[in-house]
């Protein structure tokens, strides 16, 4: 049988702040937590240095560094059982198979040596992409405890399991939920494509949109009573409008895929924007694979 784990990826002083996030996520849920730091060794690259001792220095310092990193999991969250793990190999390929059985990946918005310029390093960015299991990358205010969890809603299959998660995520952290949902409207032909969604007016279609929400809202609801909704529908992208509120927001929760994303993706637009642009944790809700 499966131990629910969290596995939460590190590099060093860079995640600290994803480690505590990690931390306090596995206290919540009352779950284990597996503090992971893979030493990027090139096994073709490096094999001649090995009289030097390289390797050894090499794993010593990436041992330290998970050490270091548990331990503060430890601080943060002492009622957690804690386990180091330090991999070696491509830090990508390593996480992806360290988190095949977890219940929840967390890794930071940019690892060690990420360029000033760059919003979303490319070990996160993959492994948000390709994990067997749900993800947050942790961004933005990494320790903001205030505001409400924001939840993308649309009509993907997906989207009951995402709203699970949210109001989850809320009811643990005694917090409200805003739940968005965001459209189309209707423009007509001869306006052409290049006119806002906000000059055009559509009140029975804002009606209908609100009213689906509010539909689909209703059963969670009743099964959290003690979380306060607030909603909204916008006629703007949902990647902006997700972006927007993350400013006052401790959690945004979406979905893996959206609506006119290619098959064979595992991340939609929406996602990968909030990823690179979010001011607070992102959670990329998605049913796990179970191991064959």
């Amino acid at each position: 049988m499966r131990t629910p784990t969290i596995v939460v990826a590190t590099d060093g002083a860079a995640t600290s702040a994803t480690v505590r996030w990690a931390a306090r996520e596995a206290a919540r849920r009352r779950v284990s937590l597996r503090v992971v730091h893979v030493l990027d060794w090139d096994w073709n690259t490096s094999r001649y240095d090995f009289g030097a001792d390289n390797f050894e220095m090499a794993r010593e310092l990436a041992e330290t560094v998970t050490a270091t990193a548990a331990a503060e999991a430890r601080t943060v969250a002492p009622s957690v059982n804690v386990m180091e793990v330090t991999l070696i190999g491509s830090p990508a390929a390593q996480l992806l198979d360290a988190c095949d059985e977890a219940e929840l990946l967390v890794v930071g918005g940019r690892g060690h040596g990420g360029f000033a310029g760059l919003l979303l390093g490319g070990v996160s960015q993959r492994v948000a992409t390709h994990a067997p299991c749900p993800v947050v990358v942790v961004r933005g205010r990494t320790d903001a405890d205030e505001g409400p969890v924001a939840v993308g809603v649309d009509d993907s299959a997906a989207a009951e399991d995402v709203l699970s998660t949210a109001f989850a995520a809320a009811a643990a952290r005694g917090t409200g939920l805003l739940a968005i949902r965001t459209y189309l409207p209707a423009v007509p032909l001869y306006y052409g494509y290049a006119v806002p969604a906000a000059l055009v007016a559509t009140p029975e279609q804002d009606t209908a949109e609100r009213a689906r929400l509010v539909e689909q809202l209703a059963p969670w609801r009743a099964k959290y009573p003690n979380v306060a909704v607030e909603t909204r529908v916008s006629q703007d992208g949902a990647a902006a409008v997700l972006v927007g509120v993350s400013h006052g927001t401790q959690l945004v929760v979406v979905g893996s895929r959206g609506h006119g994303v290619i098959v064979g993706t595992l991340l939609g637009s929406t996602g990968l924007q909030l990823l690179h642009h979010a001011d607070c944790p992102v959670y990329v809700d998605r049913p796990r694979q179970e191991h064959r």
